[in-house]
């Protein structure tokens, strides 16, 4: 088996993995469907289905020519005797026939409704057939029923010489209806609704291209899952709901919002980017002083620029001299988050307007501070800076003064820039938001890198659910382990404010 081949049944075995565990997931829903659908269907059946009454007759196919005493009855006898019940069955079915059976019966219908009542078969294949009359009236079927008893085996002593039906079981009025079979239909309507709602979750499963784990994350591309970060934007009255999923004051104090940069965000949000920022340690053999990381993402609205921002930060814990660079000229946002001024900043340095030092600020939060150059002034031309000599020759001087340069880099699916700045920075990382990003999108992303030869380092999965990724599987055992250490972190920090104050 090839690489391809390998990597195809690899695939196959993750969409196969990936259904049954979605209708594990959801199994609750397939029962509910399938007990709506064996509902809805008992009360259709019970008010919009008519009520059916039979009353039916035994006919006995006879053939004098076998009714000599003595004589030998062969198989070919008995063939032709079943071969007979066709035949009456058609004679049965005549116009003629059934309006005498009219006639006899007294009721008020037509050849071809009466016709529609009647059916007529061989009883398991031997010499005697039964005709079943079914109507919503009872005494309506046993009237029909009881004239064909009458009419019927006249009518083929008159057509059929030497032949004959005898009545082995005449017709009775029935007494319960023989359908609609309200157990059978709701059965029927359960195994229905259960064999839908699987068929659907197994489509929406196979079709589906919005990114919802690691597994598919890994479907697309090469490049691991370097960190999962959780929704730092849940929240609820008085509180947010970290990973564990226990909720917990915002921030100690005063403020009642929800921090997403620096010391204040969730426990889980915290030990992502710390697990990020070692991932990325590694990431690095190559000796350098400095290096510089692109973080963009294939789509706009997956938090880029938080992820930039944060990681900035993860970083100075570590006493690193870091540099964070709204790249992204166009919709720059690190100005907002961060409650800096926007100009002047990276464009105003690049057309020459200021000088380095006044576009270089510092964010601090607690004992950790990094420097920030805001996007500045919207220029006409972003790309066309990132791409100058200006810019590369600010990233060769960067590179002597601090330890990580960080670019916040505009989505590539949208425009360009990002692939400009590949081609200058050591690595890029790329934003994937949970429920969100599209596979097509991520795919096209990653292959546009490689196309200009650009380094992807990993892949940071953002506003995961519980964690995100396989790491919400983990279990009991992991999520205790993470509310002990979750209940320290906030212990900490309430000390920490209760000794300022």
């Amino acid at each position: 088996m090839n690489e391809k081949e390998k990597v195809r049944a690899a695939v196959k075995e993750i969409h196969v993995k990936q259904v049954i565990s979605a209708l594990l997931r959801k199994s609750w829903l397939v029962a509910l469907t399938g007990i709506v659908c064996a509902v809805l269907t008992f009360v259709g059946s019970f008010y919009l289905i008519t009520p059916k009454y039979e009353s039916a007759v035994l006919f006995y196919v006879n053939n004098s020519t076998l009714s000599i005493s003595g004589a030998v009855i062969s198989a070919g006898d008995l063939t032709a005797r079943q071969d007979l019940v066709d035949s009456y069955i058609v004679i049965l079915e005549s116009r003629e026939t059934l309006l005498d059976v009219i006639d006899y019966s007294g009721v008020n219908r037509s050849d071809a409704e009466v016709r529609g009542m009647v059916s007529a078969a061989s009883v398991n294949g031997t010499e005697i057939f039964q005709v079943v009359v079914e109507s919503p009236d009872p005494l309506e079927a046993h009237r029909i029923a009881v004239a064909i008893e009458e009419i019927l085996p006249n009518r083929i002593k008159t057509i059929i010489d030497g032949s004959s039906a005898e009545v082995v079981d005449g017709p009775i009025v029935a007494q319960e209806p023989s359908s609609p079979n309200y157990f059978l239909n709701t059965v029927i309507g359960f195994l229905l609704g259960l064999l839908v709602s699987i068929g659907v979750l197994v489509v929406y499963e196979l079709f589906d291209v919005i990114i919802r784990s690691e597994e598919d994350v890994q479907q697309i591309c090469s490049h691991p899952v370097l960190a999962a970060v959780p929704d730092m934007t849940v929240q609820t009255k008085g509180g947010y709901y970290s990973g564990t999923g226990r909720k917990h004051a915002l921030v100690l104090g005063s403020d009642k919002e929800t921090a997403l940069v620096g010391e204040k965000i969730s426990f889980a949000a915290s030990e992502a980017y710390k697990l990020l920022r070692t991932k990325l340690q590694f990431s690095f053999t190559d000796g350098k002083n400095c290096h510089v990381i692109g973080v963009t993402s294939s789509m706009a609205g997956e938090g880029k620029s938080l992820s930039s921002a944060n990681l900035a930060f993860s970083l100075a814990q570590l006493n690193k001299r870091v540099l964070l660079i709204d790249c992204d000229m166009r919709r720059p946002s690190l100005n907002t988050k961060l409650n800096i001024k926007k100009v002047p900043g990276l464009s105003n340095f690049l057309t020459r307007q200021v000088i380095l030092n006044e576009v270089v600020k510092t964010y601090s939060a607690g004992d950790c501070a990094f420097d920030v150059i805001a996007a500045g002034r919207n220029p006409p031309n972003p790309i066309e800076l990132l791409s100058s000599d200006g810019m590369k020759d600010a990233l060769e001087m960067f590179r002597d003064d601090y330890d990580y340069v960080i670019l916040d880099l505009p989505p590539l699916g949208e425009v360009s820039d990002a692939l400009v700045a590949a081609t200058m920075v050591d690595g890029v990382l790329m934003v994937v938001r949970q429920n969100y990003c599209n596979s097509k999108a991520l795919s096209t992303a990653i292959n546009q890198f490689d196309f200009v030869g650009g380094r992807v380092l990993g892949i940071i999965l953002n506003c995961t659910a519980e964690g995100g990724g396989s790491y919400r599987y983990r279990g009991k055992g992991m999520r205790g382990y993470q509310n002990r250490y979750e209940g320290s972190y906030i212990n900490a920090r309430r000390a920490e404010q209760e000794d300022k104050s």
